[in-house]
């Protein structure tokens, strides 16, 4: 039983081109969902205790880091800057509030279960459908 060799495909200049083609879409959809909406300009966070709502501070007017403490049964201390919210400390027991990090952009929030405290990040538009985690 005789076989025939298998074809040897040899790449060319059309190879190159759709592999550039593809390099290209690629960097324009990465740029085009992280790189082109970076911001979401006119941030304003909204904190609510409780159910009512606290403060509103809108983060463009901010010059430097601004801390506002909410007390209840526990202590949440939020740090506002121009660049996005924080909560550096808290008394609650689970911490999830401090460990959730600087949120940045519109629709992100930090939760203080314990103390029933939510910080909203709020703008003209949002870049995300949802926030999960």
């Amino acid at each position: 039983m005789h076989t025939q060799p298998s074809v040897k495909l040899k790449p060319c200049w059309w190879d190159a081109l759709v592999a550039a083609v593809v390099l290209l879409l690629a960097v324009g959809a990465f740029w085009g969902f992280y790189g082109f909406h970076s911001g979401s300009g006119n941030l304003t966070a909204v904190i609510t205790h409780r159910g009512e709502e606290v403060e509103r501070v809108a983060l463009a007017s901010l010059s430097a880091e601004e801390t506002i403490t909410v007390e209840g049964t526990y202590t949440v201390n939020i740090v506002l800057a121009p660049d996005g919210v924080s909560v550096s400390s808290a008394t609650c027991p689970t911490q999830d509030c401090v460990h959730t990090g600087k949120i940045t952009r519109a629709g992100q929030s930090i939760v203080c279960l314990p103390e029933q405290v939510i910080v909203q990040l709020v703008g003209a538009k949002s870049d995300v459908d949802a926030v999960l985690g």
